[in-house]
């Protein structure tokens, strides 16, 4: 009967992300209705608290299908309650991101949890697992993305409407980023199990480093550029301007002056 108990418990939502789901709900009300005196810090509060439901969706997914794969110490971890103290890296998985949205509007992946590779049998299990988060980042941009390629944006107000289009740029470059195959990342993750295990040896040392040499390359302004310039054509096919996201961005950065372009568009 404790067993149980526990075990229900360990899949309990937390009140943390309730929490967070909560202020994500209530700023996009702000933004939506114009109720904030200050557009820039509802969207801000909105896009951050959207952002972080978003890593700790990832980060569930990732437990989850290790669950149904063989991990069943997942729970007793925490990782089910999609609570973000909860992760081993709970620095690189909520932290540094949002410090990496905020200084340069990119959706850098963060850390995974930890995952007992060795209860998993199988090289697809352990793929699906490594690529069930940035899959779930991929889910979350279709579903920021849609009033857009729908065409369904009558009615909605400027504010929201960049505010989204930000959102939907950081969830499509967290994807794409995470699925990098960078030592570190989950890119690496899906292809690992099916190299040798001489190579496994040797880029392993290099693990802990991955996610800061993707940061470091995207200060490279052609790389940099480059990468954008990806992610825009993305988001145009989605039915996403260019203008949507760094409008969407201006607004973000409340605390800058914000562009009058932004300010008096429809």
């Amino acid at each position: 009967m404790s067993t149980a108990t526990t075990r229900h418990s360990d899949r309990r939502i937390s009140p943390v992300f309730l929490g967070i789901l909560a202020v994500t709900a209530v700023t996009g009300w702000a933004t939506w209705s114009g109720f904030a005196s200050q557009p820039g810090v509802a969207v801000f509060l909105f896009v951050t608290a959207a952002w972080i439901v978003s890593l700790c969706l990832h980060e569930y997914a990732h437990a989850r299908t290790a669950l149904h794969s063989g991990d069943i110490s997942v729970g007793a971890k925490g990782y089910l309650t999609l609570n973000p103290m909860k992760y081993t890296h709970a620095l690189l998985s909520i932290v540094l991101p949002v410090v990496f949205v905020i200084m340069g509007g990119i959706g850098l992946p963060g850390g995974a949890v930890f995952i007992e590779r060795g209860r998993i049998r199988g090289r697809w299990r352990h793929s699906l697992i490594s690529a069930a988060g940035p899959l779930t980042n991929v889910l979350f941009a279709v579903v920021c993305t849609a009033p857009f390629w729908l065409d369904a944006l009558d009615g909605v107000p400027a504010d929201f409407r960049f505010a989204l289009a930000f959102l939907a740029l950081l969830q499509v470059t967290a994807a794409i980023l995470n699925f990098l195959p960078v030592p570190g990342l989950d890119g690496y993750g899906v292809i690992e199990p099916w190299l040798s295990y001489g190579v496994r040896r040797q880029v392993e040392p290099f693990a802990p480093f991955g996610l800061l040499f993707v940061f470091a390359l995207l200060w490279v302004p052609s790389v940099n550029g480059a990468f954008f310039d990806v992610i825009d054509s993305l988001l145009g096919a989605l039915g996403i301007h260019e203008v949507d996201t760094y409008c969407g961005y201006d607004l973000f950065r409340f605390w800058r002056e914000a562009n009058e372009y932004c300010s008096v568009s429809p």
